[in-house]
This record gives structure tokens, C-alpha cells and sequence, in this order.
């Protein structure tokens, strides 16, 4: 929040002392162009993205499947991208490309089922399973 106030302020300033020169230029005459900062580089992916991004996608598809089933614990998986977009998505990109997945898990069963079957249930349980080894993966490679 304080970085995006800052950056607002830095972009209203020029902007500003801009505004005040043009008023004493002579009519007629161009203002000098305006210099747009040079865009913040996006650090490179980190080893264990891909395997976020996986996770990312499987949360998106069990807050689907689960809610379609009614199972108790459906609003949790909401909860669970959240936290992970706060402790993983530290940049823009990542924040864009983590939402991305997940939203990409969520439509791949929407468009698949309207109504809770057995298929529906088992891809659930396949897919806990594979979160659970892909969270197991993250944690023994990069956990602290």
C-alpha cells in the first residue's frame, strides 16, 4: 500500500511541476515531453513457480468440484488462494500469472460438470492427492 502511495505521488509531482511551467510558457510554443519512468522489471520465475502455479490451478479446481458437491469445508479453498496469493505472490506477474491458474482449474471442471456425479467426486479425491504431493514436493525441497 505505502509502495503504491509512493508511486502515485512520484508520477502526480512531475505531472504537477509540468502543469506550473506550462502556465508561464508562451502561447503557442510545445511543452517539453513528458519522460514516463521506465517500467520495474520483473524478477525472473522463481525454481519452484511452476510447481505454485500447479497448486495454484489444483486450489481452483477443488473450490469448484468441492462447491458443486457441497462439501463442508467448499469456502475454505477461496481461503487457502488467498493465503497463498499474500505469501506467494510478491510481485505483479506472479500475483497475475498465481490468479491466472487458479482461475484456469476453476473454469477446466466448469465446463466440464453442472452437477455433483461420482466422476466429479473421484477427479475431487485425485485432486486432493496431487495437491497434497505437490505441497510435499514445495515443502521438502524449499521449505524453511
Amino acid at each position: 500500500m505505502i509502495r503504491g502511495l509512493a508511486l502515485i505521488l512520484c508520477l502526480a509531482l512531475p505531472a504537477a511541476a509540468t502543469a506550473q511551467q506550462g502556465a508561464s510558457r508562451p502561447q503557442g510554443s510545445r511543452p517539453p515531453a513528458a519522460q514516463e519512468p521506465a517500467p520495474a522489471s520483473e524478477p525472473a520465475p522463481t525454481a519452484y513457480e511452476p510447481d505454485l502455479l500447479r497448486l495454484a490451478e489444483i486450489i481452483g479446481s477443488l473450490a469448484f468440484l468441492r462447491q458443486l458437491c457441497a462439501a463442508p469445508e467448499a469456502a475454505q479453498w477461496r481461503v487457502r488462494m488467498t493465503d497463498l496469493m499474500g505469501a506467494e505472490g510478491t510481485t505483479p506477474g506472479r500475483r497475475e500469472r498465481l490468479a491466472g491458474a487458479y482461475n484456469r482449474g476453476l473454469r477446466s471442471f466448469a465446463l466440464t460438470y453442472r452437477t455433483c456425479t461420482s466422476a466429479a467426486q473421484e477427479a475431487s479425491a485425485r485432486l486432493s492427492q496431487d495437491g497434497e504431493a505437490v505441497t510435499r514436493r514445495l515443502a521438502s525441497r524449499y521449505g524453511g
